[in-house]
């Protein structure tokens, strides 16, 4: 009933950046809270970023001040502009929501399949 879409990700320098998106669709009334999260390999899935319906934002330490999580809520999507790239930034990155149905049904925890993001020299 709900799909989550990332995009964006690619091979980029330390110092580059990119913007991943992620598009939510089906038969969706709204959605509340959005994140991103990543999961480099041989280490488990990290949180990112979390924006509100209402356009607040929290970000993890090692991303704070580099990445910028915002959302279009007349898409249905969010974004994670990532600055000052590092190759420890290198993972998937995931997206996941709240979504709120049509039936006004609710659900949690929803993912997408990812986008794969490597920074590298």
């Amino acid at each position: 009933q709900v799909q989550l879409v990332e995009s964006g990700g690619g091979l980029v320098q330390p110092g580059g950046s990119l913007r991943l998106s992620c598009a939510a669709s089906g038969s969706i009334f709204s959605i509340n809270d959005m994140g991103w999260y990543r999961q480099a390999l041989g280490k488990e899935r990290e949180w990112v970023a979390t924006i509100t319906n209402g356009g607040n934002s929290n970000y993890a330490d090692s991303v704070k001040g580099r990445f910028t999580i915002s959302r279009d809520n007349a898409k249905n999507t969010i974004y994670l502009q990532m600055n000052s790239l590092k190759p420890e930034d290198t993972a998937v990155y995931y997206c996941s929501a709240t979504v709120i149905l049509t039936t006004r049904a609710t659900v949690a925890g929803s993912w997408g399949q990812g986008t794969q993001v490597t920074v590298s020299s």
